[in-house]
């Protein structure tokens, strides 16, 4: 006798079509949520497994046999009758009822009295189930339905299926709980196709309460985990600046490849915008291309009006032109050792960064550079063939600021051991400089070291030695720049005063520099065991000493392409140049002294104590210098301080000092604190000051009032005064928001003053986003805000990222393009 019946592919549709429009890029919290299931798991069904992807369960099933079985089973051959406890299995399948009825002649079936289904992703409960098997017609009454793994609940009076169609009549889906309807998306009919892979609603309404705020009379969305054609969630914002702000993505999946979005959007104060991505994916790479485009910016025309209006500043955009920028982000794997990267940026005009971007740090780079090369890496080695370009993103600054472009630059580090005693290496650097407004020209760069580590259990001694050869190839207005340089300098006279003869004294198209470097590095490990409050400690002492010595060279022929100065930090005592390039390297007759201190839990490895102090002797003048610069005289640097303390698990105390004593002045002064509340709460002091550069204090906070309420905020203040610049003490960001989450809705509101110019002119910003849990979200994404501006919203963020250890100038760049307020 052939098999019963077949297990009814209806719920399968139920568990796809209304929760297909959940967003799942974030996770959900669910922590507020009851505990038990609105369906609770039928006792005696076979547990679902939870191993595997929903596609790879729904294809076993195909391969295994339905079994019955009931109390009893009665009737006629043509007619059986199964009655009491009735229950059919086929892999994570279940369907059970009290009495089911199957006539063979014409392959229909009736099915009554406690009807429950489930399988890994669904579970359902109706009052009765009839169809016919070989029209492959089935009708469920009186449906309740709960998603297992996105809590996704609801019902529908009817549910009719043909085949891979089929619909739901007055159905319903939420994530709230059915006696607290926080939220609900009713329909009145929803029709679906299992092939296509879509649904359609008709007459769909969203209901916050019992209040309907959106009402849809035609919604097309797609129904399985493919991705389909269609509108994705709006980003609607408010803000001084942009007017009301309404951005539409719309999504296109062109092939199971590649895809794209189209982001329309419309800024009240400002006009229309048309932004786009494309994504494709294949076996050895990826890529992603960006852009946006307005004809017409309303912003320009209206800041000409202004007072601050420079007219005759060139890096204005012009009110007629159109604005837009263009990135591309994409790589290629030739093989294990080799792969292709580019980073490409292009802007419309020099003002694009500021009057789109949302932030502090994009407005503090005057410049965005572009990236494209081959790079390989292998057990000893790195290298790499590539070009970058830059350009100007700051109105304020002209094109003669910008790097030299490298095109192209080729690079090989080596590192080996040959034996226990004795490592090998070296770095070798071949690059070409241009420059649209000065003149550049060629170096190269070539550095061979051998080491000879030497330690034991608790002590090192590493002697190294390497040699620095480096030459250039000049192009000849370089050559005539550097040579009245050093002819100005040598002779004392203004540039009008230098004569060929002085010119032809300095002269020189190809010059170079060699000089060998000696350091020895030696530390030794202290440690004892401790105990404090119950729990054991290690405790750790590592004094460290590092002698550097180089020979002076006269290095003020050569020309500065992209060397400058190292920010004076801990980890500056240990290394073997003071430049960050090699078109200056410092010759040195020092010794570094330095002592850190540690003290580990034993029990877990958590470091509660870390603390460094270091500073360097000059024995000599350091006379190698970059133009301007100050030369290092013989003495005592200045003492740098790095410490971290965590005197319980909730809190963290950090801070850096710097203090000269030659001069008698505080250099560096940083203290920083975070304390970690409950209930992923948390609170960020930080005060950070650098002589003649900047004063700022941070505050910012999550704390939560109670489980379902929690406020949010950020105070970024600088107290710095530049007559120079005329930079003003002021608010620099400032973040105030509520918000209220509940087990399936979430609602966050947040106003925002923030620096939006180097003129220091403000813009205020609102964001209200609705998260409508199991569904999606409405409104902007306050996640990103929240996420940059408290460290710690996010708890996996919990990391300190070290201030930059390299002298700033407006050559860095760190551009993303984030439009909305």
């Amino acid at each position: 006798m052939r098999t019963a019946l077949r297990l009814l592919p209806l719920p399968f549709s139920i568990a796809l079509c209304l929760p297909a429009l959940a967003d799942d890029e974030k996770p959900e919290s669910w922590a507020l949520c009851p505990i038990q299931d609105v369906i609770p798991a039928f006792g005696g069904a076979p547990q679902p497994s939870a191993a595997g992807s929903p596609q790879a369960t729904r294809d076993q099933r195909a391969e295994q046999a339905t079994s019955i079985e009931g109390d009893s089973l009665g009737g006629t051959e043509t007619n059986l009758e199964y009655q009491g406890n009735v229950a059919l299995s086929r892999g994570d399948q279940f369907l059970g009822a009290d009495n089911l009825k199957y006539d063979q002649e014409k392959d229909t079936y009736v099915a009554d009295g406690h009807i429950r289904y489930q399988d890994t992703g669904i579970r359902l409960i109706a009052d009765t189930a009839r169809g016919n098997q070989e029209a492959d017609t089935h009708q469920i009454d009186n449906v309740r339905y709960q998603l297992v793994s996105r809590r996704g609940n609801g019902g529908a009076d009817r549910i009719d299926m043909k085949g891979p169609e089929g619909s739901l009549l007055h159905s319903t889906y939420s994530t709230c709980d059915p006696e607290d309807r926080r939220w609900e998306l009713r329909s009145r009919r929803i029709d679906i196709n299992t092939d296509d892979g879509w649904g359609v609603a008709r007459g769909a309404t969203i209901r916050l309460g019992k209040v309907p705020v959106l009402y849809v009379p035609y919604l097309k969305f797609p129904i399985d985990d493919q991705r389909h054609t269609g509108l994705l969630y709006p980003a609607i914002g408010l803000s001084g600046r942009n007017g009301f702000d309404w951005k539409q993505p719309i999504y296109l999946n062109l092939a199971p490849n590649y895809d794209a979005t189209l982001e329309p959007r419309i800024m009240t104060e400002r006009g229309f915008q048309l932004g786009a991505e494309f994504r494709y994916l294949y076996e050895k790479g990826r890529g992603e291309i960006q852009g946006s485009w307005m004809n017409k910016d309303d912003l320009v025309r209206d800041r000409m009006s202004e007072s601050t209006y420079d007219p005759d500043n060139q890096n204005n955009p012009d009110p007629d032109d159109g604005r837009g920028f263009l990135s591309y982000v994409g790589s290629h794997r030739f093989n294990r050792n080799w792969q292709a990267r580019a980073n490409l940026t292009w802007l419309s005009d020099a003002r694009y960064q500021e009057d789109f971007g949302n932030s502090l740090y994009g407005q503090s780079f005057s410049s965005v550079t572009s990236t494209a090369g081959v790079y390989g890496a292998g057990e000893f080695w790195t290298a790499g063939l590539m070009a970058d370009h830059w350009q100007l993103s700051d109105y304020l600054s002209s094109e003669r600021s910008l790097p030299y472009d490298r095109l192209p630059r080729v690079y090989l580090n080596w590192s080996q051991p040959l034996s226990r005693w004795i490592n090998v290496g070296g770095h070798a650097e071949a690059v070409r400089f241009q420059h649209d407004e000065k003149a550049g020209g060629s170096r190269l760069d070539i550095k061979p070291t051998i080491s000879f580590p030497i330690q034991g259990a608790a002590w090192y001694i590493t002697p190294t030695l390497a040699y620095r050869h480096t030459e250039y190839r000049l192009e000849a207005d370089l050559a005539q720049e550097t040579a009245v340089r050093q002819a100005r300098a040598a002779y004392g006279v203004p540039a009008a005063q230098v004569t060929p003869a002085m010119i032809a004294e300095f002269y020189d198209r190809s010059p170079s520099r060699s000089l060998p470097i000696g350091s020895l590095d030696a530390g030794v490990y202290f440690d004892r065991e401790t105990e404090i409050k119950g729990d054991r400690f290690l405790q750790t002492l590592e004094p460290r000493l590092f002698y550097l010595n180089a020979p002076y060279r006269e290095q003020d022929g050569l020309p500065i392409f992209d060397t400058r100065p190292f920010n004076f930090s801990y980890g500056q005592l240990f290394r073997d140049n003071r430049y960050t390039g090699p078109d200056r390297q410092t010759d040195a007759n020092q010794l570094t002294l330095a002592l850190t201190t540690r003290l580990l839990r034993q029990k877990d490895g958590f470091e509660r104590l870390s603390a460094s102090i270091g500073q360097i002797r000059y024995f000599d003048d350091s006379r190698v210098v970059l133009p301007g610069e100050t030369p290092l005289e013989q003495g005592k640097s200045a003492w740098v301080v790095d410490a971290n303390y965590a005197p319980t698990d909730r809190w963290t105390i950090g801070a850096s000092y710097q203090w000269d004593p030659k001069f008698r002045r505080e250099d560096l002064a940083s203290v920083r604190a975070r304390y970690l509340l409950p209930d992923d709460g948390v609170v960020n002091i930080t005060y950070r000051r650098r002589r003649d550069l900047l004063e700022q204090a941070d505050f910012s906070f999550l704390y939560p009032v109670t489980p379902a309420w929690s406020v949010v905020g950020r105070y970024y203040h600088s107290f710095y005064r530049d007559a120079s610049t005329r930079q003003e003490p002021g608010l620099l960001e400032g973040v105030a928001g509520v918000q209220w989450d509940s087990c399936c809705l979430a609602v966050r509101a947040l106003v925002r003053r923030y620096v939006r110019n180097r003129e220091g002119d403000m813009n205020t910003g609102f964001q209200v986003e609705f998260v409508l849990k199991g569904l999606g979200s409405a409104g902007q994404d306050t996640d990103r805000t929240l996420r940059r501006a408290i460290l710690g919203y996010y708890r996996d963020d919990l990391y300190l990222v070290p201030p930059s250890n390299i002298a700033p100038r407006p050559d860095d760049t760190s551009y993303a393009p984030d439009p909305m307020p």
